[in-house]
Formats: C-alpha cells, sequence, structure tokens
C-alpha cells in the first residue's frame, strides 16, 4: 500500500492543497470585500501622493536649498544614529540571547517598550534624563558643558532612543537561531570569547545585523515625535525630513509632497530588500 504522501490524502486521491496548506479555489465574498476594502485603505493614500505630486517642477524642488538641507540632515543623523545603535545594540542583543541573568525578562520588556510608546512622550522623557535640568544632563552640563537638547546631537540621541529596539530584536532573534556548535568548537580550540564572537559568531549572524541596521536607519530616518520635543525645529540644525513636511504643509503643501515622496520611496525600497526577511520564496 501506498504511503500517503504531501500529494496525495489518506485514501490515495489528489490533495487540493497548495504548496502553503491553503485550500485551492474560489475565495469566499466575505473574505474578499473587506480584504480589497483593506488594500484600498493603505494604497490609496500612498498612491494619492504619486498623484498630486509636482512631476514637472520635481528636480527643481529637489534642489531647492531648505530641501537640501533637511535631506542631508536626515541622512546624516539617521547614518550617526544607526552606528550607536550597531555599537550598543548589538553586545546587548548578545547579552539577552546568550547570558542567563536575574531580570533579563524585564529587561527585555523595557527595551521593546520604544516600539509601543508615542514617540513624543518618548521626547518627553529623553529631556527628564538628558536635559540641562535632568537627571544626567545636569551633570553632563555641568561637568562638560555638554547640551544634547535642541542641537544636532539631541536629533541623532532621539533618532536612536526610537530606532535601537528594531535592531536589538533582529539581532537577537538571529543569534537565537545562530547554530552554537561552532562556537562551542572554536572555543575548544583554545579561542577567546573575544575571538570566538569576532571571528565566528559576528560572520554566523551578519544577515541578522545588516536586516536589523537597514530597519534602524529606515526608523531613524522617518522619526517626528521624539525629535521635535527633544531636538525642536530649527532650519539646518535639527529640522529633519519628517519635520521639513510638517511645516512645509503650512507654507508649500508642494514641497511637502516632494519630501514625503523621498521618505516613501525610501521605505519601500527598504521593504523591498528586506522581503526575504519575512517571507519564503521556496
Amino acid at each position: 500500500m501506498t504511503p500517503p504522501t504531501a500529494e496525495t490524502g489518506r485514501d490515495g486521491a489528489k490533495s487540493r492543497s497548495g504548496r502553503t496548506g491553503g485550500v485551492v479555489g474560489r475565495p469566499p465574498w466575505v473574505l474578499v470585500l473587506p480584504a480589497v476594502a483593506g488594500a484600498a485603505f493603505l494604497v490609496l493614500p500612498l498612491a494619492g501622493l504619486l498623484v498630486r505630486a509636482p512631476w514637472s517642477t520635481m528636480a527643481v524642488r529637489l534642489a531647492e536649498p531648505q530641501v537640501l538641507q533637511a535631506l542631508r540632515l536626515s541622512l546624516v543623523t539617521a547614518t550617526l544614529a544607526t552606528f550607536i545603535c550597531l555599537l550598543l545594540g548589538v553586545p546587548l542583543a548578545w547579552l539577552l540571547a546568550r547570558a542567563v541573568f536575574p531580570g533579563r525578562r524585564l529587561l527585555r520588556a523595557l527595551i521593546t517598550v520604544p516600539l509601543v510608546l508615542p514617540p513624543v512622550v518618548g521626547g518627553v522623557a529623553l529631556l527628564l534624563v538628558l536635559g540641562r535640568r535632568g537627571l544626567v544632563g545636569q551633570w553632563l552640563d555641568a561637568a562638560f558643558g555638554v547640551t544634547l537638547p535642541f542641537t544636532t546631537a539631541g536629533v541623532v540621541v532621539a533618532e536612536a532612543f526610537v530606532a535601537m529596539p528594531f535592531l536589538v530584536i533582529s539581532v537577537e532573534g538571529a543569534l537565537r537561531a545562530a547554530d552554537t556548535r561552532l562556537e562551542e568548537a572554536a572555543a575548544t580550540l583554545g579561542a577567546s570569547r573575544w575571538t570566538v564572537f569576532r571571528r565566528v559568531t559576528l560572520p554566523l549572524v551578519a544577515p541578522g545585523i545588516m536586516a536589523g541596521a537597514v530597519l534602524c536607519w529606515a526608523r531613524a530616518l522617518g522619526e517626528f515625535g521624539a525629535t521635535i520635543t527633544f531636538a525642536g525645529n530649527f532650519p539646518g540644525q535639527t529640522q529633519t525630513m519628517p519635520l521639513a513636511v510638517y511645516l512645509a504643509l503650512e507654507t508649500d503643501p508642494e514641497a511637502a509632497i516632494v519630501l514625503s515622496l523621498v521618505l516613501l520611496t525610501v521605505s519601500v525600497v527598504i521593504l523591498a530588500s528586506l522581503r526575504d526577511k519575512w517571507t519564503s520564496t521556496s
């Protein structure tokens, strides 16, 4: 008797299940109609940007000083914030994935809070800690003369605060999925912990680090609430692209559309490049 396979049922007949386990056939209208409505709800606003975009003057508007200023500042601050997140987030992710210590679950929960915390609340929290009269800020000001709020450095700090959880979650997941036998083999051959981490662990989780860094950079590029609360909205100093969009809506709506299209393009490119992280092509 031929045993049943993925292609046949118990009675030997061909299964109607697809490769993903879904039943092949016409989908019920009770699911199709709300699905189409949901897709339209998400896609039509984006299509509206494309329809109303000033395509004939796009190049001229992208070359305007205030647009270039906001674009340049956004790229620089998002890149610096991502570098800080890599420097601090990768070791933090390793600690959560490999170390065992009391309060690890609580620490993981606190680290992911910025994912759901309203960004404006995050900005207020940063002010209370790093402001001139904050818990740490007053010491920085008195000891080193360093003031972070309403500066370009403040933009970097605000972006890093909201973006780091994306990196930590991605890298921690990669570390948990990595084969630890290679690290154990390197350790038995006499490699130090730092050598194992640098020569074995990092190459193993490099795709996860790259994906997390890209997500982190994209989140930093689009940050608004924490930035305007902690760093303000000063052209050339703290006015990033999302802030420039907000300001342009009142004075030059077409410039706001142009900046929005730039951010939309970046988001689409990021999601397309990371598609294989969440979907299977097999």
